[in-house]
């Protein structure tokens, strides 16, 4: 029996550091997939020196896979005249990587790739209609100023789909309810952590990795962290968060800002303007690993986001065992409990700042134990294997029907 062959399209590079849901779904797609499987990535090239249409074999966590630079694409954290979801979806016109199976997600490509063989999954990280219902920020999304164009473009291609996933129980009501001859194929999937890279740290090796995260930027032994990561877009609303570390005004807590994006040079002008050069540090991007070390030591995570799904840092943050504070955007609210976190009542600085000394100046009421326990249920290894284990017997079938004729 030959191997069944998973082909993903996504227009980003997991060589290259970039923070985002999507991103984090797709590498621990690739990282925990079955030896029983043949991995492709249809995706992009981060630089000039990457030969663009051709397939390599790569590792990446310890398995090889195939991957084929698309387009280039050299920052992907800051969004051009033409979004790049148009540049990749240019890219796929006139070619064919129809496979045993394709998983998708952004819903644009597909415009290519209706008629292409094999079972095709679409992954759904935020609602749609949400997004582009949302108030903040008009240039958030292209679809925003086109919201019939999208739901008509949406209804076209959506039937080509044998499962769509959503991490967002809203949106997966709306996909059912939407297009109710579909109902069965849409599903509601976990977001995950990896749980070989994200686990918490004794209490004496915490309080050590904090002493010494204080003195690498001279502050006082006593400090307090605070940990943001994300892209640096209006989605993720850090200006208003950088507002609420100024409500906060604690000289005593630190936030720590891991992520790049086009709003970078706006937080560092409200930084500026608020005073908040000592207590905001702008680590850029920072890789996975990394990122796992700074969680296990910040006293807490922030989300200041207008929407959201199930932000994967959330679950990997408190799987390091650190609390949460949130507003009420996407899965979040839903999945922490009182001694995990706390969910801010309106997105306002004021709100967020008084969720923040909460939680940081009372660590005891937001044990260890507590966050870890709640992210439990999302470990990657548990959720990717069902996900393939149903892959598997859907290929089995398959197989089983065709060697019988």
């Amino acid at each position: 029996m030959r191997k069944p062959v998973l082909t993903i399209f996504y227009q980003f590079n997991p060589w290259y550091t970039s923070i985002g849901g999507i991103q984090t779904l797709i590498n621990t797609f690739m990282k925990y997939a079955p030896r029983e499987f043949e991995v492709r990535l249809v995706g992009t090239a981060s630089d000039r020196s990457q030969v663009l249409g051709k397939w390599q074999q790569k590792e990446f966590a310890g398995r090889e896979i195939s991957f084929l630079p698309l387009c280039l694409i050299e920052n992907d954290d800051f969004r051009g005249l033409i979004p790049t979801t148009i540049k990749y979806t240019a890219a796929l016109v006139g070619r064919n990587y129809a496979s045993d199976f394709m998983h998708f997600y952004r819903i644009e490509p597909t415009i290519v790739t209706r008629h292409w063989q094999g079972e095709k999954t679409l992954f759904i990280q935020n609602d749609i209609q949400a997004q582009i219902a949302a108030k903040d920020d008009k240039n958030a999304i292209l679809w925003r100023k086109f919201p019939s164009a999208y739901f008509a473009l949406e209804k076209m291609l959506v039937d080509q789909f044998h499962q769509i996933y959503s991490c967002n129980t809203e949106s997966m009501k709306l996909y059912q309810q939407r297009y109710p001859n579909l109902r069965e194929r849409v599903a509601f999937l976990k977001n995950t952590f990896d749980e070989e890279i994200f686990y918490p740290l004794p209490p004496d090796k915490r309080e050590q990795g904090r002493r010494e995260l204080a003195m690498r930027w001279g502050l006082d032994d006593n400090t307090r962290f605070i940990m943001f990561a994300g892209r640096l877009h209006p989605q993720k609303d850090p200006i208003l968060l950088i507002r609420s570390i100024a409500a906060l005004d604690n000289s005593n807590i630190h936030l720590l800002m891991a992520g790049n994006g086009e709003l970078a040079e706006p937080i560092r002008a409200e930084i500026a303007r608020l005073g908040l050069a000592g207590r905001v540090t702008m680590l850029g991007a920072v890789k996975q690993k990394e990122l796992a070390d700074l969680h296990r030591v910040c006293h807490a995570l922030v989300l200041s986001s207008a929407f959201e799904g199930l932000p994967f840092v959330v679950l990997e943050a408190l799987a390091c065992g650190i609390p949460i504070v949130t507003t009420q955007a996407g899965e979040t609210p839903k999945l922490l409990s009182s001694d995990s976190g706390i969910v801010c009542e309106e997105r306002t600085p004021d709100c967020i700042a008084n969720a923040l000394r909460q939680v940081v100046m009372n660590p005891g009421s937001y044990p260890v134990s507590a966050c870890v326990r709640t992210a439990q249920p999302y470990a990657a290894s548990t959720v990717i294997n069902e996900v393939y284990k149903k892959m598997w017997q859907s290929w089995e079938t398959k197989y089983l029907v065709t060697a019988s004729r």
